[in-house]
């Protein structure tokens, strides 16, 4: 049954790629919208690349992942969540795609392995166990990289949230100096010196590429907000877009978002502490029950005669 099953897959894979090479896939309608939806973002706003890769990819890995973005492309899977985090931790999608099929390929290796650790202890060829082993292996390391992408990003958007916050402080103290919003905010990264925090320099980066596409402070923030997944840069740039005439109402807005940020990020922590005193006292329940258990063990075994 086994055999035939792999037998069957083989086969089908075999015929999948050779239509999928003779006649390769047109591009769908939804991947048509999506380009059109682009030329028209493009031809309505400057755009900048404000996040760039910060890793190095072998060509093999480049080629395989290209491909495999181009059939994500084709296919109208936009995975804008993954791309955003992606953008924020500083690596390639690319490169993402390149390393989920590698991981998931070797994850098919077990299959081998196992086969061959059943002959060696003479427990009988048996197909069934190796092959499915190798397949969960194969779907836990295709999907191991998006778990450590999300957690990567979240403990970055949660630093970086935390320096948007102080950001918002500075900008708002150099606004009370009499400076215009361009000048603060400019001055406001310009504070942290040459080699500034990861997220300031972000940010610096972004203002500093508008001034080279033209476009307004307020909207290069607000284009990093959404590279990168960042609610707040995108409600920094709504509000500033809204009041950046009037320097008393820019500066009392910011002072109320600076204020909101640090309350909420008193909150998170707050819960986090709250969590691991729970996990703590779950612990120490345990390990009660276990001292409990070790010192009654002995009673009970003579009280029932054992």
């Amino acid at each position: 049954m086994v055999e035939a099953a792999l037998a069957g897959a083989v086969l089908g894979i075999g015929l999948l790629v050779l239509l999928k090479a003779l006649f390769p896939a047109r591009p769908g309608l939804v991947t048509r919208l999506l380009a059109l939806d682009a030329v028209r973002e493009d031809a309505g706003a400057p755009r900048i690349q404000l996040v760039l890769p910060d890793e190095e990819v072998g060509a093999f890995r480049r080629n395989l992942g290209v491909r495999m973005a181009r059939l994500y492309g084709v296919r109208g899977w936009e995975v804008r969540s993954v791309r955003a985090d992606l953008t924020l931790i500083g690596r390639s999608f690319e490169a993402f795609l390149a390393t989920k099929v590698l991981l998931a390929t070797s994850g098919l290796l077990a299959f081998p392995l196992l086969l061959g650790w059943l002959v060696l202890m003479e427990w009988g060829i048996s197909l069934t166990i190796p092959f499915w082993s190798a397949v969960l292996a194969a779907l836990f390391f295709f999907f191991l990289p998006d778990l450590q992408v999300k957690k990567e990003a979240a403990a970055r958007r949660r630093d970086f949230r935390h320096v948007v916050g102080a950001f918002l402080d500075l900008v708002s103290m150099n606004l009370a100096g009499g400076r215009g919003v361009p000048e603060a905010l400019m001055m406001a990264v310009s504070v942290s010196g040459e080699q500034p925090n990861w997220a300031m320099g972000r940010i610096r980066d972004a203002l500093s590429g508008a001034r080279i596409v033209g476009i307004t402070p307020w909207q290069a923030l607000g284009q990093l907000g959404e590279e990168i997944n960042v609610d707040e840069l995108r409600d920094l740039s709504a509000a500033l877009g809204l009041v950046a005439d009037d320097g008393a109402k820019v500066r009392a807005s910011l002072t109320a978002r600076a204020a909101t940020l640090r309350r909420r990020e008193l909150a998170e922590i707050e819960g986090r502490a709250g969590e691991r005193s729970q996990s703590m006292l779950v612990a120490q329940l345990l390990l009660c029950a276990g001292f409990v258990i070790f010192l009654s063990f002995p009673a009970a075994m003579k009280m029932l005669g054992a």
